[in-house]
C-alpha cells in the first residue's frame, strides 16, 4: 500500500491560535491516525510560518527581535497541539536552516532558467495580506475593501515569478485532473481564478522596508515574499533538495502529497494557483502534483470569527474546560467537510453527553458491570445463534461503511455511522434483557452470547473512535481488556481470547454539568 502524506497549512505566527487552527490540526491528525489503522505508512507534517511584515511589526511593538517573537508564539502552538493530542511526524518552522537553504536553491535555479526577472512596479499594497493589489480587487465604489486592511501606495523594484507563463498549463491541468481539489464543488472556483491570471507574481520585498525574511542568494537587498517562502515548506521538510540520502529517499517515498489540508480562504490564489505553478516551474510533472483538501470556516452566530468583532473562540480555554476528547469529538462531528459550520458550545456539551456519555460510556459501563456481576468477569465462549450473528454482521457492515467514509475524508458521516452502531448496541441490551436471562439457569448460553456480543460491539466502537478521540478510546479498550480490531485487509471480529477476563469499569465520559451562575 502506497505511503500516505498529509500536511496542514502552516500557521502564521503573528498571533495566538484560534478555533480554525485547532480544527485543521485535529482533522489532519484524525486522517493520519485512520490511515495508520489501515496499515499505511504515514507522514503527517505541520508547523509554523515565521516570516513576513506582520511578524516584523508585531515584534517591533513588543520591543523584541522577530526570532524571539516567533519562537514564543511557536511554543504556544506546540503546547496547544500537545494538549489536543495532535501527533505529527515532522514540525516545519520556516526559520529552520534546512528550509532556508532549499528556498535559496530554488530561487537560484528559477533565476538561472529565466523563471524570475527583476522589474520596477508602482501600485497599491495591502499591509494585512502582504501583497500588491490590482483594480480587480477594488469594490464597486472604486475603493479597496476593509478585508485588505491598510492599503499604501508603493513604487519600487522587485523580483517577479513568471506566473503568466503557467496560465495555459494550469487551465489544462485543472481540466484533466479533477481530483486536484476536494470537495469537487471548489473546482469551478479554482478554474475561474486561474482564468483571471493576468500578470506575474512579485516574489520579493526590499530589505529597506522588510528585513525579516529569507534573503535572495543572488541579490541580498531583497528577501523572499512570505507566501513563496511558506509554500515551499511542504517539500523542504519532506526531504526535497536535501543532500542527505535518507531524506531524499524519504521524499521520493512520500511525494506527491495525498492531502494538502487548507482553509477555503487560502485555496486561491496561494495553494491552487501559485503552488502548482511553482512546482511546474521547478520541474514537477503533472502526476507529481499534490491534492488539496479544502475545509470551510467555523463561524460564530453566522458571522466569520474575527478579532474586530470580538467573537474569536479560544481552543485552549475549551480544552481546559471540557478536555481534548470533548473538543475533538465535537469539531469532527458538527461540521461537514468543505462546508462552514457555526460554533456552538451548547452543542459541544450536548454531543458529549448524549453520544459519548449516554452512548458509548453507558454501553461500556453496563456491559462490563454485567460481565462481572453475572460471569465473574469471564463469559463462557459459546456458538452464537443466528440473531447474534446478524448483530455482528451489522457491526461489520458499519466498519466497512466507516472506512469508506473516512477514506473520502467524510469524518462527520463516519461518526454518524458510529453513533448508529452505539444506538443499536444499547437497544440490544434492552431487547435481550440480560438481567432476566441471569435468573434462568436454562438461558446460561444465551446470556453468555449476549455479553460477548456487547463486548464486541463496544470493541468495534472504540476501535473506530481511535482516530477521533485516541486517549478515551484506548482507555475503553483497556477496560474491555481487548486489542483494537485490525482494519487492514479483510476485516473480521475475532473471538474473545480463551482466557479472557474483563477489567472493572470506570467512567470515561462523566457527564458535563455546568454550574449555575
Amino acid at each position: 500500500m502506497k505511503p500516505y502524506f498529509i500536511t496542514t497549512a502552516i500557521d502564521y505566527t503573528n498571533g495566538a491560535p484560534h478555533i480554525g487552527h485547532a480544527y485543521e490540526k485535529i482533522l489532519g491528525d484524525v486522517l493520519a491516525r485512520f490511515q495508520r489503522l489501515r496499515g499505511r505508512e504515514v507522514f503527517f507534517l505541520t508547523g509554523v510560518d515565521q516570516h513576513g511584515q506582520k511578524v516584523q511589526q508585531a515584534a517591533e511593538k513588543q520591543g523584541i527581535s522577530p526570532q524571539t517573537f516567533t519562537d514564543e508564539v511557536s511554543q504556544y502552538f506546540l503546547k496547544l497541539w500537545e494538549q489536543l493530542v495532535v501527533s505529527y511526524d515532522a514540525w516545519a518552522a520556516t526559520t529552520a536552516e534546512k528550509h532556508r537553504s532549499v528556498v535559496k536553491n530554488i530561487l537560484s535555479d528559477l533565476v538561472a532558467r529565466d523563471w524570475l526577472y527583476k522589474a520596477s512596479y508602482s501600485g497599491h499594497y495591502s499591509i494585512r495580506q502582504e501583497q500588491f493589489l490590482t483594480d480587480k480587487e477594488r469594490g464597486e465604489d472604486g475603493n479597496f475593501g476593509p478585508e485588505w486592511g491598510e492599503v499604501v501606495f508603493f513604487e519600487e523594484e522587485n523580483w517577479y515569478f513568471r506566473l503568466s507563463h503557467c496560465k495555459e498549463w494550469l487551465l489544462q491541468f485543472l481540466e484533466k485532473h479533477p481530483q486536484f481539489v476536494t470537495p469537487d464543488f471548489r473546482m469551478n472556483e479554482l478554474k475561474n481564478a486561474a482564468a483571471k491570471i493576468a500578470g506575474d507574481l512579485c516574489v520579493s520585498r526590499p530589505k529597506s522596508r522588510l528585513a525579516w525574511g529569507i534573503e535572495f542568494p543572488f541579490d541580498p537587498d531583497f528577501v523572499t515574499y512570505v507566501w513563496f517562502d511558506a509554500l515551499i515548506n511542504y517539500i523542504s521538510f519532506a526531504g526535497y533538495g536535501s543532500t542527505d540520502e535518507k531524506e531524499k529517499t524519504h521524499f521520493e517515498k512520500f511525494w506527491p502529497c495525498n492531502h494538502h489540508l487548507i482553509g477555503k480562504d487560502i485555496m486561491a490564489p496561494a495553494h491552487g494557483i501559485y503552488w502548482p505553478c511553482m512546482l511546474h516551474a521547478m520541474g514537477f510533472a503533472d502526476e507529481q502534483m499534490p491534492q488539496l483538501l479544502v475545509h470551510g470556516f467555523w463561524n460564530s452566530r453566522g458571522e466569520k470569527m474575527s478579532k474586530s468583532l470580538g467573537n474569536i473562540v479560544d481552543p485552549k480555554l475549551l480544552a481546559d474546560r471540557y478536555g481534548a476528547s470533548a473538543l475533538r469529538y465535537y469539531m469532527m462531528r458538527d461540521i461537514v467537510m468543505g462546508r462552514d459550520a457555526d460554533f456552538n458550545e451548547e452543542r459541544l456539551i450536548t454531543r458529549f453527553n448524549t453520544e459519548l456519555s449516554n452512548g458509548l460510556g453507558n454501553l461500556v459501563q453496563r456491559t462490563l458491570s454485567m460481565v462481572h456481576r453475572y460471569r465473574n468477569a469471564s463469559p463462557k465462549s459459546v456458538t452464537l445463534s443466528d440473531s447474534f450473528e446478524a448483530h455482528q454482521q451489522e457491526d461489520l457492515a458499519a466498519i466497512k461503511e466507516y472506512c469508506q467514509q473516512m477514506e473520502a475524508s467524510q469524518v462527520h458521516a463516519a461518526l454518524e455511522t458510529i453513533v448508529n452502531l452505539l444506538y443499536r448496541a444499547n437497544a440490544f441490551v434492552d431487547t435481550t434483557a440480560p438481567w432476566k436471562l441471569a435468573k434462568d439457569p436454562a438461558a446460561a448460553d444465551q446470556l453468555d452470547a449476549v455479553l460477548i456480543t456487547l463486548l464486541q460491539s463496544a470493541r468495534v466502537a472504540a476501535t473506530l473512535l481511535l482516530p477521533i478521540i485516541p486517549v478515551a478510546a484506548e482507555e475503553i479498550l483497556e477496560q474491555l481488556n481487548l486489542e483494537p480490531l485490525s482494519l487492514v485487509g479483510t476485516i473480521t471480529i475475532p473471538e474473545l481470547p480463551h482466557d479472557y477476563v474483563a477489567r472493572q469499569p470506570t467512567p470515561v465520559f462523566p457527564k458535563i454539568v455546568l454550574e449555575e451562575n
